[in-house]
């Protein structure tokens, strides 16, 4: 069985087992996750949601994530920016899917 969950504005196609890397300052490792977002559970489409479904999952990693950078240029006049930042990021293994 699968379900389409969303998260932090990004949609997911998960299944059991699956791992999924979201946005998350406040989780730490061994954390229990509910996800009640649920769009889509099998072949079952939700308006907007699926009423009383529910995605469960344990955090396996909470950290940084890659360092991104953002690079401003403009030509001709010596302007030029380089900023980055890490977003915190967790990985969630899902561990149940009711519904």
């Amino acid at each position: 069985m699968y379900a389409v969950i969303e998260t932090s504005g990004h949609q997911f196609k998960v299944s059991q087992g699956d791992v999924i890397e979201i946005e998350g300052k406040d989780k730490k490792v061994g954390d229990a996750v509910a996800f009640d977002r649920v769009l889509l559970l099998g072949g079952k489409l939700g308006t907007p949601t699926v009423a009383g479904a529910q995605v469960t999952g344990e955090v396996v990693f909470a950290g940084l994530g890659e360092k991104i950078y953002i690079q401003k240029y403009r030509r001709g006049i010596a302007y030029r920016r380089r900023n980055g930042y890490r977003a915190a990021i967790c990985r969630v293994k899902i561990t149940g899917i009711s519904g």
